[in-house]
């Protein structure tokens, strides 16, 4: 294969680190490469394959990507899963910020970025590292700049995670700045920063926490919920029902962390109750959507497989408990023989007394 325009430290990664993910994807395939020349030989399957990938990481570094090798990997999945061109699917740009380019980086993120522009209600769920809450705001952004919408809100309950913060100093902003904090650091990397003071004084750009929400109507705005497996079931309903003309809902949260005291997570309810209605859309992620290092993949992965585990056991115990107990009924039916009429005591003898 001869590659032209392109630079070929761009394609292979520094030190060859994704010439050597490509090896070990095929690894019946001998790759070498000479100048702008690349060669494959092997299995003969395997080599159309490699050449396949290769065709596309540099298709994928001519429309801009900076390639990682989480990026090969991604890559040749889609490849094999026969859903399409990873650099079709994955080279479109939601936003360019200094110089930085936000994009889904898997399948399952591109097909939540496409059901956001298709739907008007989406629903997020999947672990923690799955991009739910960054493309979110991404598409807000971008939607805002568009001119689609008027302004953009962004709210999460207040919720701590496992600890209590007690009684924090400050006005009530102070208060609840710990909790919205997330969503003003993502916020800041994808606006000037020295932009978003001003759209968050002006009122284009809101961020609030849930409580804020009651009693509202949202028209012409692009609204994420982030955190939702943290609200109960009436908090949801009550935030899907601001909906107003013109407006799209984001909703995101990971089932899988609930931080509520009592466990009732509205998310959990909503994807039983709102299922079927048309315009709301649930996007499934896995942990094969986690973009942050690959060992957060392989935990997510674990602690699945301990959730899984963990619940084939107490059905387990529900199931030996339930038999046990329909055996000691059958044993004590069989114990407790029928009494008959001469094993009864006779009627005392009445006596009428003058």
């Amino acid at each position: 294969m001869q590659v032209d325009g392109v630079a070929m430290v761009r394609l292979l990664g520094p030190q060859d680190r994704l010439l050597t993910t490509i090896e070990r994807q095929f690894p019946l395939v001998q790759v070498l490469v000479r100048g702008n020349e690349i060669s494959l030989s092997g299995d003969p399957r395997q080599v159309q394959a490699a050449r396949r990938l290769v065709e596309e990481l540099i298709l994928m570094v001519q429309n801009g990507s900076d390639l990682e090798q989480a990026d090969v990997t991604r890559s040749a999945r889609i490849l094999e899963s026969g859903a399409g061109s990873p650099a079709d699917l994955l080279s479109q740009a939601i936003l360019t910020s200094r110089g930085k380019s936000i994009r889904p980086k898997t399948l399952g993120q591109k097909n939540y970025v496409d059901a956001i522009d298709n739907n008007t209600i989406v629903f997020g769920i999947g672990p923690a590292g799955t991009g739910k809450t960054y493309l979110a705001m991404a598409k807000a952004v971008q939607a805002l700049q568009r001119k689609e919408v008027n302004r953009i809100i962004l709210t999460r309950p207040a919720v701590e995670a496992g600890e209590r913060l007690g009684f924090l100093p400050g006005t009530l902003t102070d208060k609840i700045d710990p909790y919205l904090r997330p969503l003003y650091d993502a916020l800041n990397e994808m606006m000037d920063p020295e932009l978003v003071p001003k759209l968050l004084a002006a009122g284009t750009v809101e961020v609030a926490p849930l409580a804020y929400m009651r009693g509202r109507t949202l028209n012409d705005s692009f609204v994420v919920l982030d955190e939702a497996q943290n609200t109960t079931p009436e908090q949801i309903k009550m935030f899907l029902t601001r909906l107003g003309f013109g407006s799209r809902m984001v909703v995101t949260g990971d089932i899988t962390q609930v931080d509520l005291p009592l466990g009732a997570s509205g998310l959990q309810l909503v994807t039983r109750v709102l299922r079927n209605i048309d315009d709301i859309y649930f996007a499934e992620l896995t942990s094969e959507d986690v973009v942050r290092h690959s060992l957060v993949g392989r935990i997510v992965d674990a602690y699945t497989k301990f959730d899984a585990e963990k619940q084939a056991q107490k059905f387990e115990r529900k199931q030996a408990h339930a038999e046990a107990v329909e055996a000691a009924n059958r044993a004590e039916r069989r114990g407790a023989a029928p009494r008959d009429h001469q094993s009864r005591s006779p009627r005392p003898e009445r006596r009428w007394g003058r």
